[in-house]
C-alpha cells in the first residue's frame, strides 16, 4: 500500500491549490450600498469600458468615440490622422498627445500611449476605490491560484504514475487508476470552471463592477452604439474598415473583408 503516499501527496497538493485560487477570487470586497448606488448613476462610458476590458478598451473608446465626431480619421490600413486638435477630456487629450507634430500615428501607437496614460490610471484608482474594479494584486492573485491548480494537475499525474511504478500484490492498476482520477477530475473541474468564468465577465470588474455592467448592457446596450463597444469591444462595432482599423496590430483581430 506504499502507493497511498503517493495518492496522499497529490490530493494535498491539489487541495492547497483550489484553496488558494477560491481564496483570490473571494478576495474582491463589494462596495458600500451608498458607494455602488451612486456609481450606478454617474457610470460613465470610459468607466465601462475600463470594467469590461481594461485599459486598452479605454483607448479604443476613445479612438472610435473621436472618429464617429469627424474629429479623427481612421484608416484600415492602420493609421489614424488628426481633424480637430482640441481634447475635450483627459482621454481625448491623452490620444491626441501620441500624435506626431504632423497629425498622424498608426493605431497601435496611439493605443498604447493611451492605454498607459495618468488618466487611465486615475480612472482606475477611481474605480477601485468605489470597490468597483480589482486590484493589480487581486488580478495576479486568480492568475497564480490558476497556475497552482495546473501544477497540481501534473503533481497529480506524476503521483498517479508514480503509484503504478511501485509493485502492491494486493491493489490492482485499475483500482490505484480510479484513487487517482478522483484528485484530476477535481483539478480539471476547477480549471474548467475559472476559464467559463473568465470568459463570463471581465478580468478587471470585481463582482459588484459586473453587475452595473450587466445592467448598463441591458439598458443601453444595442449593437454598433458606443455603450455596446465599451462593454463587448470592437466586435460590436459594425463597419468592418472601422472595426479592422480599430484591431489594426491586435493578436486575432477580425480581418478587413470577413464575411465579404
Amino acid at each position: 500500500m506504499f502507493w497511498v503516499l503517493f495518492l496522499l501527496l497529490a490530493w494535498a497538493g491539489l487541495l492547497f491549490a483550489c484553496t488558494r485560487l477560491l481564496q483570490a477570487a473571494a478576495e474582491p470586497a463589494d462596495p458600500a450600498p451608498g458607494t455602488a448606488a451612486r456609481h450606478h448613476d454617474e457610470l460613465s462610458l470610459y468607466e465601462a469600458a475600463y470594467l469590461a476590458g481594461g485599459p486598452e478598451r479605454v483607448a479604443e473608446l476613445t479612438l472610435l468615440s473621436m472618429q464617429r465626431q469627424r474629429r479623427l480619421l481612421l484608416a484600415y490600413t492602420g493609421w489614424a490622422t488628426v481633424v480637430d486638435p482640441v481634447g475635450r477630456d483627459p482621454h481625448e487629450r491623452s490620444v491626441l498627445g501620441a500624435f506626431g507634430p504632423d497629425g498622424q500615428e498608426q493605431v497601435t501607437s496611439v493605443r498604447a500611449v493611451a492605454a498607459r496614460d495618468p488618466a487611465v490610471r486615475d480612472l482606475a484608482d477611481r474605480l477601485g476605490e468605489a470597490g468597483l474594479a480589482l486590484c493589480d494584486g487581486a488580478r495576479q492573485e486568480v492568475d497564480a491560484g490558476v497556475r497552482a491548480v495546473r501544477q497540481a494537475t501534473v503533481l497529480v499525474l506524476a503521483m498517479a504514475g508514480a503509484a503504478l511504478c511501485v509493485p502492491d500484490p494486493g491493489t490492482t492498476t485499475t483500482m490505484i487508476l480510479c484513487w487517482f482520477a478522483l484528485p484530476l477530475i477535481l483539478a480539471l473541474g476547477c480549471l474548467a470552471i475559472a476559464r467559463v468564468e473568465g470568459h463570463a465577465h471581465s478580468g478587471w470588474a470585481s463582482p459588484a463592477g459586473r453587475r452595473l455592467l450587466v445592467e448598463l448592457g441591458r439598458e443601453r446596450g444595442v449593437r454598433g452604439s458606443l455603450t455596446a463597444v465599451a462593454l463587448r469591444g470592437l466586435r460590436a462595432v459594425k463597419d468592418p474598415e472601422l472595426r479592422a482599423a480599430l484591431a489594426y496590430g491586435r493578436r486575432g483581430r477580425i480581418p478587413r473583408q470577413q464575411g465579404h
